[in-house]
């Protein structure tokens, strides 16, 4: 497998100095499903951003499908999808007129667009609003169109930041399914969730950070294997020093007495 995404020493800061990543150093491989995960304010997002070239200000190399993203970050975009936890929709658009205006930014024709957009958009059950406006649309809806606009351009790299978030059950498990089967078709993807259980299970391998640092690498089997424990959220929850939910839930209840 080739290498599709290297990154050496990457550093960070806020305008105040302050560091958020403090050295990271990753490759991913191409076809691979990476789980990135850490708690807040760990630089999961930051990361991403800087991948995906909105964060100009770093020190330290980062490659992407072996470009630069400093000096080729327009040619990096054209390859990769991106779907945000939150993003601007434009809301008074229709989900049609959004993912053509989508589309239109990767050079896609009006026609390929108009049959993907519509296909998609019945696939994901939202086939009664092709030509509503999205400021009428729940949470869950929006984020299914953001993931149709993150992937219409077929992308070879696809980038995920709580991709789940407001998705209904059904919903989380069709786009677990499509993540699986993207997989197979080669695509890789970078996942970064809180959702611990679908990250363990969609996962070929799992970086976990704190604190802007790696401090575990490897399958969920090699990470289990290091910490003795039977699930990722207890391996995340000793690694970042927070293992203390047990008693934290008793002490919350013993307070409502």
């Amino acid at each position: 497998m080739s290498t599709v995404i290297s990154i050496e020493n990457l550093q960070n800061a806020y305008n105040d100095g302050q560091l958020v990543l403090k050295g990271i150093n990753l490759e991913v491989q191409a076809g691979e499903i990476v789980g990135y995960i850490g708690p807040n304010g760990a630089g999961k997002s930051t990361t991403i951003k800087i991948l995906l070239g909105m964060i100009p200000s770093f020190t330290g190399e980062v490659r992407v499908l072996g470009q630069d993203i400093r000096t080729e970050a327009l040619e990096i975009k054209k390859q990769v999808g991106y779907v945000p936890e939150n993003a601007a929709l434009y809301e008074v658009l229709t989900p049609v007129e959004y993912l053509t205006f989508i589309g239109r930014l990767y050079s896609m024709s009006d026609a390929v667009i108009q049959r993907k957009a519509e296909d998609l958009l019945h696939l994901v059950g939202l086939s009664n609003h092709i030509n509503s406006r999205m400021n009428t649309f729940s949470k869950g809806m929006r984020q299914k169109v953001l993931l149709i606009s993150g992937l219409i351009h077929n992308p070879e790299i696809i980038f995920l930041d709580e991709p789940l978030s407001g998705l209904d059950a059904n919903a989380v498990i069709l786009v677990k399914e499509i993540l699986a089967q993207l997989k197979t078709a080669g695509k890789t993807i970078f996942y970064s969730s809180h959702i611990m259980d679908v990250v363990e299970k969609i996962s070929d391998r799992i970086v976990i950070i704190n604190q802007g640092q790696v401090i575990a690498n490897g399958s969920f089997e090699e990470l289990k294997a290091q910490a003795h424990s039977g699930s990722l959220e207890r391996i995340f929850q000793g690694l970042t020093g927070d293992d203390t939910t047990q008693s934290k839930a008793s002490e919350f209840l013993q307070a409502l007495q």
